[in-house]
């Protein structure tokens, strides 16, 4: 689930030029499974509101009680499973973290991994009710993606009793940048030298992908989550000083993104909606 202002893969988003990133806004759910359905409506600014412990969008919002973040969803799915998704989820944080890490040297793009270990309880119809590891993090930019990046990829891997983290990517200009952080519960967050880049096998649409692991192993596919021209999701297994564990990787590929070929394939997953507004 993926909050946007500015919604960074939005083809109308895109088309407008990007000048109001407060006119596009999104509240992205993608469930997996028999009855997995994916929502990505682009809504217009009268369906923004925001206040220091609420983020709304249309009739889905964010909001922190207490300690806890609950989201509610109340959204209409994409071709070709069209069906109202609608739920509560929640994340119970095991602690909260400020760091903010520059993905290119002039801050254009940063990373901040707000809760990177949590719980999460999860309540969505149709058909997704569980609990387990849960994350939260955000990206800010001021430039697009594709202008400053050519691919990239990051994974969280639960380990160690708290999670470790790599953001990898390869920017426009030919130069890299690599994090590898690994995050206690106790709200302790420290840099770790990261194993090397291990291949894996390519995505359904042939996106490349690759993760962080010892030497020797290869780490592989466990569940495919989200697969697009462009972008994949999936849980991983990978080994990390000896112990393996798996997490959520995704790899995006800026250069196909970047293809005006792209937009309206993606148009037909991402409907416009720019007349939503608030009865009160």
């Amino acid at each position: 689930m993926i909050g946007f202002i500015g919604s960074v893969f939005s083809p109308w988003y895109r088309w407008s030029g990007r000048h109001d990133p407060q006119n596009h806004v999104c509240i992205n759910v993608a469930t997996y499974g028999p009855k997995g359905r994916f929502t990505m409506t682009d809504r217009g600014r009268a369906a923004l509101r925001q206040s220091r412990d609420v983020f709304e969008v249309g009739p889905s919002s964010m909001r922190w009680e207490g300690d806890r973040l609950v989201i509610d969803v109340n959204e209409v799915s994409s071709p070709p499973l069209i069906s109202r998704v609608r739920g509560t989820i929640t994340l119970h944080p095991a602690a909260l973290f400020g760091q903010s890490h520059n993905l290119t040297p002039d801050g254009r793009h940063r990373w901040q991994p707000f809760a990177p270990i949590a719980r999460i309880e999860v309540d969505l119809e149709p058909g997704h009710k569980w609990q387990g590891h849960g994350y939260f993090d955000a990206n800010f930019g001021e430039a697009a993606l594709e202008a400053d990046f050519d691919y990239w990829t990051w994974g969280r891997y639960p380990n160690r009793g708290g999670a470790t983290c790599f953001y990898d990517a390869t920017r426009r200009d030919g130069s890299h940048a690599a994090t590898a952080l690994h995050f206690h519960a106790d709200g302790r967050c420290e840099p770790v030298e990261a194993p090397p880049k291990a291949r894996m096998a390519r995505s359904l649409w042939a996106v490349r992908r690759e993760t962080r692991a010892d030497a020797g192993f290869r780490p592989r596919q466990e569940l495919a989550m989200l697969d697009a021209p462009f972008y994949t999701r999936a849980a991983v297994r990978t080994r990390i000083d000896g112990a393996e564990t798996v997490g959520v990787h995704e790899a995006l590929d800026l250069r196909r993104f970047a293809s005006p070929l792209l937009k309206p394939m993606l148009a037909m997953r991402v409907p416009r909606r720019p007349g939503w507004r608030f009865e009160d």
